[in-house]
């Protein structure tokens, strides 16, 4: 009872401390962040013989997803220097500056010569400006989804934070679309020469616009809310732990699910337009998932809407993956990426809300970024390099479907164990567990 005592911090009935606007700057901004760091994995194989050529395809691959997982290592140091920033100064002003590191490392990376231009200085310098991502994305994560939690009104909490995954899903979304027009516009020398650098140059762009629209965000830091008897200051070995462990599951399976389109082309030798549609679909079903998920949340409570879909995700692996392998198709590709990325937007989103209110706010923009860096770090950075290399040495088209079977398990277990977090006036009367 005394985690729900601590959790239970809700505005007003009613109120909001943000306006519309403002939570679209949060939201718009994590987005865009999240379309620089993925369009890296999108276009891996097109990195990898601009950056490391070699007479051996999977050589150049395997390399290129290692400097995208290279972007992994300095999350944990970017959500602690960044989040603890948050927790101290505000949340606007980390999310500011974490926008800004983000705009200069990906115009860095689009203007970087290639190899055959400046020899083994381009590998170098991708790698670095790929740590400086991981450093401000570390730190994007805890201070968003802590403004988001402090602005929400009464009872729409679950909805509210759920716009963190929301954001991701315009990510993925918009990186499919671009990859999808450049792949119609350009020629197949073009797309693989120039093709990635126009993507994240598109990116670079959208930059002062997202800086503004976090400038005029309302600071929720220091805002008052409405406690309950009494407040720790910092969570609890028990959440943290299962914190960890969901977040592990659930950045598996996104990572896992984003390597779809590299999967489509490398694997199985789709064409690429195909791959980038399928790319497209991923990004809308995180869209609808994630504030369904959050919605369903505030109604029936956070624990089922975790489990339910998790379990109907972890049932539908491995023949959803069987189908694709033997098939090859569009229709195959699509439909196995959109179930997939709604059943994981929904138990995602539901995750993600129950994790962060069971922190609190004196620590919950650092502690959040800190458990969400280290399980991405660990899981997620290296997801996508483990597939790959499983698949290359096991000459199994079915790599993918295990390391997922794997993933959604562990998070199976560690939802068990997760208490209700739900407010009362966000579940009918029904009280937390």
């Amino acid at each position: 009872m005394a985690e729900a005592l601590l959790i239970d911090t809700l505005p007003p009935a009613g109120a909001s401390l943000a306006s519309p606007r403002q939570i679209a700057g949060v939201v718009a901004g994590n987005a865009l962040e999240f379309y620089d760091f993925l369009t890296f994995s999108f276009f891996a194989v097109d990195i990898g013989k601009a950056f490391f050529p070699s007479t051996d395809p999977t050589i150049s691959l395997l390399a290129s997803l290692a400097t995208f997982g290279a972007g992994f290592l300095t999350r944990p140091l970017g959500a602690f220097v960044l989040g603890r920033m948050g927790d101290r100064i505000g949340r606007r002003p980390a999310m500011l500056i974490c926008f800004g590191l983000m705009g200069l490392a990906i115009a860095g990376l689009a203007l970087t010569p290639s190899y055959a231009q400046i020899g083994g200085a381009a590998p170098a310098i991708v790698v670095a400006l790929r740590l400086l991502q991981g450093f401000a994305l570390g730190g994007e994560v805890g201070p968003s989804t802590a403004y988001l939690a402090e602005a929400a009104s009464a009872g729409r909490r679950g909805l509210m934070i759920s716009l963190q995954y929301l954001g991701q899903g315009m990510a993925t979304l918009t990186a499919g679309i671009v990859g999808v027009t450049l792949s119609a516009t350009l020629s197949a020398g073009d797309l693989h020469a120039i093709g990635w650098r126009v993507a994240l140059g598109l990116g670079v762009v959208i930059v002062p616009f997202g800086l503004m629209l976090r400038r005029g965000l309302t600071e929720t830091l220091h805002a008052p809310e409405a406690r309950v008897e009494t407040e720790r200051t910092h969570p609890t070995v028990r959440v943290l732990v299962l914190g960890l462990l969901l977040l592990a599951s659930g950045t598996t399976i996104t990572y896992v699910l984003n390597y779809l389109t590299t999967y489509a082309t490398a694997t199985l030798h789709m064409a690429t337009r195909l791959a980038f549609t399928a790319t497209v679909i991923r990004g809308l079903g995180t869209i609808i998932g994630s504030p369904l998920g959050g919605w369903l949340a505030d109604r029936y409570g956070r624990r089922t809407v975790m489990l339910a879909p998790g379990l109907l995700l972890f049932l539908l692996i491995m023949p959803s993956f069987m189908w694709l392998s033997q098939a090859r198709t569009g229709i195959a590709l699509f439909t196995v990426t959109a179930v997939m990325s709604l059943l994981g937007g929904i138990s995602g989103a539901a995750v993600i809300v129950a994790i962060t209110e069971q922190l609190p706010k004196p620590s919950r923009s650092t502690s959040l970024a800190v458990v969400y860096a280290l399980s991405i770090s660990v899981f997620g950075g290296s997801a996508q390099f483990n597939v790959a290399w499983l698949t290359a040495h096991t000459h199994s088209v079915l790599a993918p479907a295990w390391y997922l079977v794997i993933g959604a398990a562990a998070g199976l277990v560690a939802m068990l164990f997760m208490r209700e977090s739900a407010p009362v006036s966000g579940m009918s009367g029904r009280e937390p567990a």
